[in-house]
């Protein structure tokens, strides 16, 4: 059995595990739990690399998705920002983001990519939205290549970018964007509206003072992994 069929099933497994110890009471979680997997590979991009944030992996994966309709208090969205210099517009091809499945071995069935304009350090104004949109996980895992989104274009300033997985908790379980330890620009941000996580957070907020979930202690923030990739126009 290859790496990737055993981590898979050894998913599963755990995945099954935990649906007889829980029973009924099961419910969505947070962030990840136990094993931390690692992407082997992703698929080659296509385009010239326009904002590069995929290093610095912290071992933490913060759910950001869309359940199905008898949890819909549980549906949550991870975003984070980046910039397009002065003097630029963007057309983005691809968004690849590094993420992971956990309390269950996946698949999605597809994503949802939202892009805003900036608002006092918060997603604001959205600008573009791509759902339903299929994805390439080379290594079954959770980590996605998005293409389908078509040419997408983003004029110079302060942008956000949230990836959300379509995907039932069952039998699926979940999806978690994984978590970078150092900050660029401002924090990531996250929100539960139907608050079935309790955190309060039903709005927009640091994903740290929503969560408390940071790399080490002291830290007012974290971010996500994700690359974007594409042309620039000047």
């Amino acid at each position: 059995m290859n790496k990737i069929a055993l981590l898979t099933a050894t998913a599963s497994v755990a995945f099954a595990a935990n649906a007889l110890a829980f029973g009924a009471e099961r419910h969505p979680s947070l962030t990840s739990a136990g094993s931390h997997w690692r992407p082997i590979s992703l698929i080659p991009g296509k385009g010239t690399t326009l904002y590069d944030q995929s290093g610095n992996d912290n071992g933490i994966a913060v759910v950001s998705q869309n359940f199905e309709s008898s949890f819909d208090i549980y549906d949550s969205q991870a975003a984070d920002d980046f910039i397009v210099p002065s003097g630029q517009s963007w057309l983005v091809g691809e968004i690849d983001v590094t993420g992971q499945y956990f309390n269950g071995p996946g698949p999605a069935d597809s994503v949802n990519v939202y892009f805003f304009k900036n608002k006092g350090g918060h997603p604001g104004r959205l600008i573009h939205s791509c759902e339903g949109a299929s994805y390439t996980d080379s290594t079954g895992l959770g980590s996605y290549v998005i293409t389908a989104c078509g040419r997408i274009k983003l004029k110079a300033g302060h942008l956000w970018v949230s990836v959300q997985a379509n995907m039932n908790f069952s039998p699926a379980g979940e999806w978690g964007w994984e978590q970078s330890s150092v900050v660029t620009n401002d924090p990531a941000q996250w929100q539960n509206p139907g608050d079935g996580f309790g955190t309060g957070c039903t709005t927009w907020g640091n994903e740290f003072t929503c969560l408390g979930i940071a790399p080490h202690a002291g830290d007012d923030g974290v971010d996500h992994l994700f690359t974007l990739k594409g042309k620039v126009k000047t």
